[in-house]
């Protein structure tokens, strides 16, 4: 199977189901992120980012049920080394640094935590709950962090059950665009 109908799948199969504690699906929240991105004129690599940001939730050793029941699944880096093999680091590395743009936000941005939704606070406290000072500071200094950031705030958007999103066919020719390993 092309990596494309494997995302495909992911996204019809296991994405279908609900998105841990929040109102929409798994897939509608990928979509509704990726959506978002594209909205606001992301680069194709950012919202393919904003798209693909929680497969890790599928694709590691712990699950996203694993993660609500108080053990980090380390979903963004599991997702963005599976993504890897098809694509490079502009998209991989939001990925993998999307959890930890939370932790930042709420370390540097006096009210992020308060606007995060029930489930995020939750899973925030078993992800290690805000940056430190110096946590924050290294962060800053990797050279994807302001584009986790833009992810991040696209993923707590990302939750709305009314919004009208495409479906995963409207982004196939960006992440065809975008593979690199084919």
């Amino acid at each position: 199977m092309n990596p494309i109908d494997q995302l495909a799948a992911l996204f019809d199969g296991p994405g279908a189901e609900d998105y841990l504690g929040e109102a929409v699906t798994q897939a509608e929240h990928m979509r509704q992120a990726g959506a978002l991105a594209e909205a606001a004129g992301a680069p194709d690599e950012l919202v393919a980012a904003a798209l693909l940001h929680d497969v890790g939730h599928f694709h590691g050793a712990l699950s996203g049920h694993d993660l609500m029941a108080g053990t980090d699944n380390r979903h963004g880096d599991s997702g963005a080394a599976w993504l890897a093999q098809w694509f490079g680091p502009a998209v991989t590395e939001p990925v993998r640094l999307h959890v930890a743009a939370k932790r930042y936000l709420c370390a540097v941005d006096p009210g992020y935590q308060a606007r995060l939704s029930p489930a995020s606070v939750h899973t925030l406290g078993v992800q290690g709950g805000p940056m430190t000072e110096d946590e924050a500071r290294e962060f800053e200094g990797n050279p994807h962090h302001a584009e986790a950031v833009a992810l991040r705030r696209w993923d707590d958007e990302a939750k709305d059950p009314e919004a009208k999103t495409p479906g995963f066919d409207h982004f196939r020719p960006l992440l065809t665009r975008l593979l690199e390993n084919r």
